[in-house]
C-alpha cells in the first residue's frame, strides 16, 4: 500500500485555507508578471504580498476618514463630561469666594484627567 504524503496545507484550518486560497486567487492578476520570474513560486507570493499591501492602503484610508469624526464625538463627550462634573462639585462646595471658585476649577481639573 502507498501512501501519499500529505500537502502542508492540509494541515491549515479550515478558515486558513480559505485565506490563503483568496490571497492566491488575488495575486492571479499578475499572472503575466509572475510566470516570467526565474523562480515562479516566489513571485507569486511577493505578487500576494502586493495585494496584501493595497488592502492595508485602503483600510488605513478607511481609518483616516473615519477618525475626524470620532475625534469630533470624543471631543464633545469630553465637553459634556467637564460639564457634568464642574455641576456636581459646584452643588457639593458652592463656592462664593474667589479662592473657593479657583479650588473648585483646580479640582474639576483634576477630575477630568481621570
Amino acid at each position: 500500500m502507498v501512501f501519499k504524503e500529505r500537502d502542508w496545507k492540509d494541515w491549515l484550518r479550515d478558515e486558513d485555507r480559505k485565506i490563503l486560497a483568496e490571497l492566491l486567487d488575488a495575486a492571479k492578476k499578475h499572472k503575466p508578471a509572475f510566470l516570467q520570474a526565474d523562480d515562479v513560486k516566489v513571485a507569486q507570493l511577493w505578487c500576494a504580498l502586493i495585494e496584501l499591501k493595497k488592502e492595508i492602503y485602503k483600510l488605513n484610508e478607511l481609518l483616516g476618514r473615519l477618525e475626524e469624526p470620532f475625534k469630533a464625538i470624543v471631543e464633545v463627550g469630553n465637553v459634556e463630561k467637564r460639564k457634568a462634573i464642574e455641576r456636581i462639585i459646584r452643588e457639593m462646595v458652592k463656592p462664593t469666594r474667589p479662592e473657593e471658585e479657583e479650588a473648585t476649577r483646580k479640582l474639576v481639573d483634576s477630575l477630568m484627567k481621570f
